[in-house]
């Protein structure tokens, strides 16, 4: 599970990650993230990476959304101490990821991270 703290719940934190962020399409997802401090922090310390998913109706049935949304959430947890703080991550699955594998989701993930951060490998 994903702690709360690094979850995006908001309607204006997934638009600011989505509409000001940058974007990399892969086949089973896209991947927006916008850097930068959260409008909606207080104090001097930059809050926690936080991360949001959107996977529709167009993934499969409820129970083929929430495998692929509790996939996704245990991938990005493991990817949060590479994101920068303070960052907005929003994950978008498209219609293939509901019949792909982990290993396939976690190779389009890592991809489009590597792509977004400009670092090595993951």
């Amino acid at each position: 599970m994903l702690p709360t703290e690094h979850r995006l719940r908001r309607r204006t934190d997934f638009a600011a990650a989505v509409r000001r962020g940058r974007r990399v399409g892969r086949p089973l997802l896209v991947v927006h993230l916008r850097s930068g401090t959260d409008p909606h922090a207080s104090g001097e310390a930059l809050p926690p990476a936080r991360a949001g998913f959107v996977v529709s109706k167009a993934i499969g049935n409820a129970v083929v959304r929430n495998t692929v949304k509790r996939r996704l959430r245990h991938l990005v947890r493991e990817r949060l101490s590479a994101l920068p703080p303070g960052s907005l991550v929003v994950v978008r699955a498209l219609p293939g990821a509901g019949e792909a594998d982990h290993k396939s989701l976690a190779r389009d993930l890592d991809s489009a991270l590597q792509r977004l951060l400009g670092g090595p490998p993951m």
